[in-house]
């Protein structure tokens, strides 16, 4: 998995509503990518919630916020507009972006063994620089956690 002081790797993905994104478009910015195992179930609703009912205070960050997965961008669309999400869903179904940032790997679920995505964000600096990864995330406090951290309120600030 990359770590903190890592260089991102240039990405490009779908997103929901379809527009596209990618590294090259946020050069010179902070943001926030969240990598999040499957759309509509229990963890990844409240986790994807908490990052909307503070997009208002991201966005006066001046901070993009994008959750990704390997859904489709048609999962993503009924996602967004199901649970009135107000930032964009990234859509990773061939897995590159997830192998790239090393969160692709074996799960384990009422004691079955899968690959999925373990759920883990990073705070990437307008140099492409990562300056923060959480990587034992609780869905339903991460978002505040992240934007404590983005605010200087926490004493982990990079």
């Amino acid at each position: 998995m990359l770590k903190e002081g890592d260089i991102v790797p240039d990405w490009s993905m779908k997103a929901s509503g379809g527009t596209g994104f990618s590294s090259d478009q946020l050069k010179g910015r902070h943001y926030i990518l969240y990598f999040y195992p499957k759309d509509d179930t229990p963890g990844c609703t409240k986790e994807a919630c908490a990052f909307r009912d503070l997009q208002s205070d991201f966005k006066s960050l001046g901070i993009p916020v994008f959750g990704v997965s390997v859904d489709s961008v048609k999962k993503h669309d009924k996602f967004v507009e199901k649970f009135e999400l107000n930032f964009p869903l990234l859509s990773d179904e061939d897995q590159k972006v997830v192998q790239a940032f090393g969160v692709w790997g074996e799960k384990k679920f009422m004691g079955k063994t899968y690959m999925g995505t373990h759920r883990v964000t990073f705070w990437v600096g307008p140099d492409g620089v990562i300056r923060k990864v959480w990587d034992k995330v609780k869905p339903e406090a991460h978002a505040r956690e992240v934007l404590d951290a983005l605010s200087g309120d926490s004493p982990n600030r990079s």
